[in-house]
């Protein structure tokens, strides 16, 4: 696919931007339909942004602190950059901002979250400590799109993986974030070749595939 015919997708960015990284290694093959028109950071020498930068992909720093506690003239700051760069979708990849009703109004349906969690369970921080405190046998991730509430919104998609007796909170975010890192592109991909149909609180992917078999964790 042409560059020209990419569709226009701006990340925000917080952290070391791993999922950004996913993004970034995904657009740069050919037939990708989309590309990273902006990646844009509260955080002023964030490693997600030396990332974008080694791509060449436009960066921009909106540091939320000089606001105080001004939350909408921070998010019209970030939506005059959004607006910028011609963003169609804007994808949270580890951005550390809780956004106020009117920005998610402003992007509503165009405005997507990653969250290393299966939704709507274990919403918020610290998702790993309290997924193995909980003993559940199965967690992972989920991308949605975003509604004013924390970690709220439409699920488009999921990815499971066990829990197993041996882990840890960082061994079991390390084999998260690995379907992390596939979910992601793969959601963007969705999206930029029109196969997203939300529906209030449902979305319906053109096209997609469920697995036939159930999971136990356990086996025996």
């Amino acid at each position: 696919m042409a560059r020209s015919q990419a569709r226009r997708v701006a990340v925000l960015v917080s952290g070391r931007g791993t999922n950004l990284q996913a993004l970034l290694d995904a657009v740069a093959a050919p037939d990708y339909p989309a590309r990273i028109a902006r990646v844009v950071s509260n955080v002023p020498g964030a490693g997600a942004l030396a990332r974008a930068e080694a791509a060449g992909v436009p960066v921009a720093v909106i540091d939320h602190r000089p606001f105080g506690k001004d939350r909408s003239a921070f998010e019209a700051a970030l939506t005059a950059e959004l607006e910028a760069c011609g963003a169609e979708l804007v994808c949270l990849a580890g951005f550390m901002r809780l956004l106020t009703d009117g920005f998610v109004a402003r992007w509503r349906d165009r405005l997507i979250n990653i969250h290393p969690s299966l939704l709507p369970a274990f919403k918020g921080l610290d998702t790993h400590a309290r997924v193995l405190a909980a003993g559940v046998r199965f967690t992972g991730c989920t991308v949605h799109y975003v509604r004013p509430a924390m970690d709220a919104g439409p699920i488009i998609a999921q990815a499971v993986v066990p829990v197993r007796p041996e882990d840890t909170a960082q061994t079991l975010a390390a084999r998260v974030l690995v379907e992390e890192h596939r979910l992601l592109p793969a959601v963007v991909r969705w999206w930029a070749e029109g196969r997203l149909h939300p529906e209030g609180e449902v979305v319906t992917v053109a096209g997609a595939i469920t697995p036939a078999a159930g999971l136990v964790n356990p086996t025996a």
